[in-house]
């Protein structure tokens, strides 16, 4: 039985860039009606979890998301059998698990007050990343790996491996109250997800006057590893594609941010003035640097 004090779900992957935070400022200003709600930039989901729509296409170009979505969509219809095969591993891996009471020694929490998950599952976590990385289709350990994983990144290196470094969490109430939403949520709904190139993927799904298109894509002036393959020339195909839509009239909200640390988005911020625009009250973090930030985040739609 969960018994969350949000009124919100939030994504079970726990992703950088996760609107959990804001979802309550972007969910009141999206349309009353969606027919498919289309989402180029995915990642964990948390928007497509709080937004009503009768059909919702999901993309994400990192194939490695999709297959965690596919994963625990797979598993919403046998979730007695999803909890069995996790507890198995945690239990074949040893590692900690406070939802289930398997908690770090207290001779070990007294030692390493503020580190004491990472230094208890090094090993282990180390054993099992060396597991996932032999042949990468065990969506399950991957998905175990994110969840006991530094900052919970999914992070691969140049090779294809799977290289984040353990991190001082573990499987705790909240993960196990996101993974009891998230599947209650999917097994109602008719989900469809894609990966691909976001250009390729709207083209593709070819979207209507009755559907509406959100996009929260890599943030130009931010230094996070999400948004290191975003550029100028990125950021204009984009909204170049968004007044395409525009011209269509295909309802559409995108999410970016118009300043941080003394950088600027003025291209960006040009182009949004032609629609409405609506800053988010945010304290806009990335895993390099978690203090509070002169930043500003909006929220731009061309309704």
């Amino acid at each position: 039985m969960i018994n969350s004090k949000s009124k919100y779900r939030r994504s079970p992957l726990f992703y950088v860039g996760d609107k959990y935070k804001i979802i309550s400022q972007i969910k009141k200003v999206f349309p009353k009606k969606i027919d498919r709600f289309i989402e180029p930039f995915c990642g964990g989901g948390t928007v497509f979890l709080n937004t009503e729509a009768n059909f919702y296409l999901i993309n994400d170009i990192d194939s490695y998301v999709i297959k965690l979505h596919k994963f625990l969509i797979s598993n919403a219809k046998n979730i007695n059998e999803f909890w069995g095969k996790v507890e198995n591993s945690i239990k074949k891996y040893e590692l900690s698990a406070s939802y289930l009471g398997k908690n770090v020694p207290l001779d070990l929490r007294k030692q390493f007050i503020k580190t004491y998950y990472a230094k208890y599952n090094k090993e282990s976590y180390i054993k099992m990343r060396g597991d996932f990385n032999k042949n990468k289709n065990n969506m399950l350990l991957l998905y175990l790996l994110v969840i006991y994983g530094f900052n919970r990144m999914l992070r691969f290196n140049s090779y294809g491996d799977f290289n984040s470094p353990v991190g001082n969490v573990d499987f705790n109430k909240n993960v196990y109250e996101a993974l009891e939403l998230y599947f209650e949520y999917v097994l109602k709904k008719d989900i469809k997800p894609y990966s691909m190139d976001y250009e390729k993927f709207i083209k593709k799904v070819t979207p209507t006057s009755n559907d509406f298109v959100y996009l929260d894509p890599p943030y130009l002036i931010t230094n996070s590893e999400y948004n290191k393959l975003w550029n100028e020339e990125s950021e204009i195909r984009m909204i170049e594609l968004l007044d395409q839509l525009n011209k269509k009239g295909i309802k559409f909200a995108v999410s970016n941010v118009l300043y941080h640390r003394k950088k600027s988005n003025g291209m960006f911020n040009e182009w949004a003035k032609k629609y409405n625009i609506i800053e988010i009250e945010s304290n806009y973090i990335n895993y390099h640097d978690n203090t509070k930030k002169d930043s500003l985040e909006v929220l731009v739609k061309n309704y």
